[in-house]
């Protein structure tokens, strides 16, 4: 089977609306759906229900994070899809994806987004123009919704899943991990609708980004990162972040007295800038250096999901 969409719920009346747009995609591809009922109470009874192409497992209150992982050790796709219960995907998202898989061997292949509203209104689109190694742009705070991408379960197993951990920014922590060692592939077709704004979340938005930053700091100790973000980083900019993102774990450690692995994380600091030597004379490698990073397209999701305006596509640098 080409492909399983997982849909965590707690029980949103927007749960048909979900799984239905998942059965009526028009591909030439075989999928299922896995429902994963955390809400702690029976669904009520739906017509989708009785679909045989649709299993319903529970959980109990576990968290999306266990649902989820729950949901993809039940799956039977080569890929897996999360999609949660109050968004839905888009005419011809599925069959867009199968398309670039049939082109692509990325692990992780995604395409656009589009945001909207509480109310369903739409806001923005998102087209991230991200592919190949991107493990710098993702440590930075670059940003793929999981609504739009398919993960390869291969890749999705041997990262480990989503961490339990990490709940709130459980997704940018497994992009994270998948693009320490495996490639992403986009297209530009819409994939999903995805809704924005706090009202009606589970999300401590505080909390999540702390934990994803913790995790985030962790993914530096892997053998092969220092390789990977400097095969990811072609210009001066993005090794001026790589050059800061080992300065703010050396900051850490030092003030937690782990003078161990602060002296570890400088060495590192100071070998990526000597063999970026050639792009220290470049402003955008110290202007990168020196001020925090914020992903054009978490920005404008940010702003749409507090401000509800619209704007243009999103074309992240």
């Amino acid at each position: 089977m080409f492909c399983t969409t997982i849909i965590p719920t707690i029980g949103r009346s927007e749960l048909a609306r979900a799984v239905e747009s998942v059965l009526t995609q028009q591909t030439t591809c075989d999928f299922d759906v896995v429902v994963v009922n955390d809400s702690g109470k029976p669904l009520p009874p739906a017509v989708w229900q009785a679909d045989p192409r649709v299993t319903v497992l529970t959980t109990n209150r576990h968290e999306r994070c266990v649902a989820r992982n729950t949901g993809a050790a039940a799956a039977r796709g080569s890929y897996l899809h999360f999609l949660d219960d109050d968004d839905w995907m888009l005419a011809g998202g599925l069959h867009a994806l199968y398309e670039l898989a049939q082109t692509s061997e990325a692990a992780w292949l995604y395409g656009g987004t589009q945001l909207v509203d509480r109310d369903n209104n739409p806001l923005i689109e998102l087209h991230h123009n991200m592919s190949g190694n991107i493990f710098t742009q993702t440590m930075t705070g670059e940003w793929i919704p999981l609504q739009s991408s398919l993960i390869r379960a291969d890749a999705f197993f041997a990262a480990g899943g989503f961490n339990p951990a990490v709940v709130g920014g459980e997704d940018l922590d497994l992009l994270r991990r998948i693009t320490l060692v495996s490639d992403v592939a986009e297209t530009r077709a819409l994939i999903s609708c995805l809704a924005m704004g706090e009202e009606d979340s589970t999300t401590d938005y505080g909390k999540a980004w702390r934990r994803a930053r913790r995790s985030k700091l962790q993914l530096l100790t892997a053998p092969h990162a220092f390789t990977r973000l400097r095969q990811s980083a072609p210009d001066a900019f993005w090794r001026g972040k790589i050059v800061r993102l080992y300065m703010m774990d050396f900051i850490e450690c030092a003030k937690s007295a782990n003078l161990g692995r602060a002296l570890k994380r400088g060495g590192q600091a100071a070998c990526m800038v000597t063999v970026s030597s050639e792009k220290l004379i470049s402003a955008r490698f110290w202007r990168a250096l020196f001020t925090k990073y914020t992903s054009e397209s978490f920005l404008q999701g940010f702003l749409a999901a507090n401000m509800a305006v619209k704007f243009r596509d999103v074309r992240p640098r």
